[in-house]
């Protein structure tokens, strides 16, 4: 059995990304940690928040449901403050992910892993998806973090299949679904497009046995209602298809996507 570590930036990004893995994963007796770079603190604050209860806390408790619900074995938090999206002030603000000392960072990083004995490393592709500050740091803090560990870990860079969710869009479009116009080539938030051209994507993994669990991970960050929220509002046959296959990049792997398991190999 393996040891596999995932490094998000906020939490719900682990419900939306790489849940599938995860669960898959614990299925199978794998041990699946999540480390959080940042505390999400710039997410949404629900109406209901507490009078002595901060977004900080909330999100806690909600990634704390989510690792339950997909059955992790630890949580763990680097510490940092969300950065918020590029340009935004919070870039510059004390503690802010996008400001840590990379060493320093992937130093906490890298000593984790030791305690985990890592096997496996998962972070995020060279520019985070879609370019969040702190996205993009995950990227350079895990592969730092695995040069330093004792034990260097195999890494793999979660992505979306950029080829994939342009077909999905037009088919959407053409078929009338309200707000299929959007183009997952047009720059985000750094200026470029989305994901990762399939020909540079070496796993695509079938996860649509934990849909379910997909779905309850997500639900469990019920205060960020703009994205989650879009996510759980999904028909149950959209969901599928856009949640049952996740895509990973192995840097140092042939050229060419598997359809297959990375655990196996």
């Amino acid at each position: 059995m393996s040891t596999i570590v995932f490094v998000h930036a906020h939490p719900d990004d682990e419900a939306s990304q790489t849940s599938g893995a995860m669960a898959r994963a614990v299925s199978e007796g794998h041990r699946v940690v999540v480390v959080f770079a940042t505390n999400g603190d710039h997410g949404e604050a629900p109406a209901d928040l507490g009078e002595s209860e901060t977004v900080v806390d909330r999100r806690r408790r909600e990634a704390q449901a989510s690792a339950e619900v997909l059955g992790l074995h630890r949580v763990a938090w680097l510490g940092y403050a969300d950065s918020g999206m590029t340009g935004w002030e919070q870039n510059q603000h004390d503690g802010a992910f996008f400001l840590a000392d990379l060493d320093e960072a992937a130093k906490r990083l890298a000593a984790l892993l030791d305690e985990e004995d890592a096997d496996v490393l998962v972070g995020y592709d060279w520019h985070g998806g879609y370019g969040h500050p702190d996205h993009v740091k995950v990227h350079h803090l895990v592969h730092r973090g695995a040069e330093l560990a004792s034990r260097r870990p195999r890494v793999l860079e979660s992505t979306m299949n950029r080829d994939v969710v342009r077909q999905m869009f037009a088919m959407a479009k053409a078929a009338g679904v309200p707000g299929a116009d959007w183009d997952p080539d047009a720059p985000m938030d750094d200026g470029n497009p989305l994901g990762t051209p399939e020909a540079e994507i070496h796993w695509q993994v079938d996860v649509g046995d934990w849909l379910d669990r997909r779905r309850a991970a997500l639900a469990a960050h019920s205060s960020q209602t703009t994205d989650v929220g879009a996510m759980l509002a999904m028909p149950d046959e959209v969901f599928a298809l856009m949640f049952g296959k996740e895509h990973y990049i192995e840097p140092g792997r042939q050229p060419g996507m598997r359809s297959g398991w990375f655990l196996d190999g």
